[in-house]
């Protein structure tokens, strides 16, 4: 007989089944909306004839919710870092407000200096950068409250969009600024494909992609990350900049959706936004949360949004019920996320 002898099977079975259940917590969060939504999908269908249909789920409840998506990624990527940005909505706004000033003639409130439409799209995402290194920049080199930058930034584009505008809507725009809104490939809106894309895209980068992981570390424990190599300082802005670059082209597919740019476009979206993040299981305090949770936020706020709308209730109290789904959501979250501990530990 071998004298060689076999580790004890609790050596290896302990920390395989402690792997498995996180990753089966991991996806329970994932899915944890899943409920919530199909309960709503068939009371859509009992009070309203029209909620279950393609038209109004493809060219109504996704269409509606691919800028918000958008704006709901950028802000997801940011939380997951540890850090929020309350200025995106103001982004939403401003970005292409200074596009079409660019491009419209005077006597339709524009600038009268005639840019191209192409150029001027160059210049929205630039200000959009703009915007988010100076965010990212003040909040990771000089350490001031993501909170009170973000926030004066909001008040300061807000000012800035109604400024430019005059208080008014621009309209008559040209017809490259009305393709997100018109164009439909394979007969769905761009919009919606635009949506999808661009949450395959980074929840296969955040899941596999090394900087992806370096962002949950940062978001986990900031002083760990740096002492483990990571660039904390360059990761913190160009976390800031993706985010604002995200906001300026949900700004442009919400200008080409409603063909115009109103002086207060974006304004409250944020709420909307957090809303969408934190029933998506985003934590407020960074380093958790999955891109397909906060996707699953959207899609729930969407067919709320689209039920309530449907069944004729006052717009008011959409804002209501997204104020209670959020503290329902912390509510649970707080919950649910001390079980996982305790069952993963």
């Amino acid at each position: 007989m071998s004298s060689a002898t076999v580790p004890p099977p609790t050596q290896t079975s302990v920390p395989s089944a402690r792997t498995s259940r996180r990753r089966s917590f991991s996806l329970g969060r994932e899915l944890a909306l899943l409920p919530a939504i199909v309960l709503v999908v068939i009371l859509g269908a009992v009070l309203s004839p029209n909620f279950l249909t393609v038209n109004n789920i493809v060219n109504n409840v996704l269409v509606t919710s691919a800028s918000l998506g958008i704006l709901v990624l950028a802000e997801t990527i940011i939380l997951i870092s540890g850090y929020f940005d309350l200025s995106l909505e103001s982004t939403v706004g401003l970005a292409p407000m200074i596009a079409v000033w660019l491009v419209l003639s005077t006597d339709k409130g524009g600038s009268g200096w005639g840019w191209s439409p192409w150029v001027a799209f160059g210049a929205m995402f630039l200000v959009g950068a703009a915007v988010g290194l100076f965010n990212g920049f003040v909040v990771a080199k000089l350490n001031l409250n993501a909170f009170i930058v973000t926030l004066a930034m909001l008040i300061l584009m807000r000012g800035l969009t109604v400024g430019i505008a005059g208080g008014e809507t621009l309209s008559g725009l040209p017809s490259q600024f009305k393709v997100l809104g018109s164009a439909k490939p394979l007969g769905i809106s761009i919009q919606v494909w635009i949506f999808v894309v661009a949450f395959i895209v980074v929840a296969a980068f955040m899941k596999n992609h090394p900087v992806g992981r370096r962002i949950y570390a940062l978001g986990g424990n900031k002083a760990a990350a740096a002492a483990a190599g990571i660039r904390t300082t360059r990761l913190t802005i160009g976390v800031f900049v993706f985010g604002s670059l995200l906001a300026a082209l949900a700004g442009l597919m919400l200008t080409g959706r409603i063909a115009s740019v109103a002086s207060n476009q974006g304004d409250g979206l944020i709420f909307t936004v957090f809303a969408a993040a934190v029933i998506g299981g985003i934590s407020l305090d960074g380093g958790r949360g999955s891109i397909w949770g906060a996707l699953s936020g959207v899609l729930l706020l969407g067919l709320i949004q689209n039920l309530l709308v449907l069944s004729s209730v006052p717009s008011f109290w959409i804002q209501a019920v997204y104020g209670l789904i959020i503290l329902s959501a912390l509510i649970i979250n707080h919950f649910v996320s001390r079980s996982g501990h305790a069952k993963t530990s």
